[in-house]
């Protein structure tokens, strides 16, 4: 019967991997790269039966998705965030799936949650590559948002139909520190790829996430945590790109995750 191995990368999230790595109690490996938490977040895994490496050297995403990669030992692999849980409803769906062991990449959506509130009236965005056939997978490539490389590049891909609870945002705090990591982030890909930003390039494309979230995706409909929700990524999106024009020492040497 084909196996699976449910991989999560973690940095310091003690008080999550608990939830996430129980709702993945499925798979037959249950692995964990961690790089180089400070609190409780190794220990804890251990004890819900990961098998846990540590690679404190960050390199970025894409590098601790291959380094995933290498202590798997199943058929397939699902990759999992620390915020993320796996509802039993999409857990039934990915292991069936998986004993179809067809030459599939399976892409998976979200349910945000959000300040102690499900937005279930927000439309899905596309859905995530997660679930890989191990003999189709090659690896990973990118600083954030990182995309796999397949052996055959025109492998089929489904979209399964249950969603993954992803608790994106917890607090405000947790949520200020998120935006600035992953607007630095987001400078940093876009100043490899030799792209240019500013101020007014970051108004136009923080407004029009806000618009295409709060009033196309339905956002506003989620009360105040939706309306958090929409403005967060909205400011992500503006200092991505003013950080572009402004921070340019700093995007030659960024700070690790």
């Amino acid at each position: 019967m084909p196996t699976l191995t449910i991989a999560v990368m973690t940095l310091n999230e003690a008080s999550q991997i608990e939830a996430c790595l129980r709702s993945a109690a499925f798979a037959d490996q249950l692995l964990v790269v961690d790089s180089g938490s400070t609190d409780d977040t190794v220990a804890l895994a251990r004890q819900l039966g990961a098998e846990v490496h540590t690679h404190a050297d960050w390199q970025g995403f894409a590098e601790q998705r291959n380094r995933l990669m290498s202590h798997t030992r199943s058929d397939w692999v699902l990759f999992l965030d620390a915020d993320e849980v796996i509802p039993p409803e999409l857990a039934a769906e990915i292991a069936a799936a998986v004993q179809r062991d067809e030459d599939t990449v399976y892409d998976i959506t979200w349910l945000q949650l959000a300040f102690g509130q499900p937005l279930t009236h927000m439309r899905s965005g596309p859905g995530l590559p997660r679930l890989f056939p191990m003999r189709q997978l090659l690896g990973f490539d990118g600083v954030v948002h990182e995309g796999p490389r397949l052996r055959n590049p025109g492998t089929p891909r489904a979209t399964l139909r249950h969603r993954l609870w992803h608790y994106s945002r917890r607090s405000v705090h947790q949520s200020l520190v998120k935006l600035a990591q992953y607007a630095q982030l987001g400078a940093v890909k876009r100043h490899g790829l030799g792209k240019t930003g500013g101020v007014r390039r970051g108004l136009a494309s923080g407004v029009a996430s806000f618009v295409r979230l709060y009033f196309f995706h339905r956002g506003f409909l989620c009360g105040r945590a939706g309306f958090l929700h929409c403005l967060f990524i909205a400011l992500e999106s503006f200092f991505r790109y003013t950080a572009l024009a402004v921070d340019q020492d700093d995007l030659q040497h960024p700070a690790s995750r």
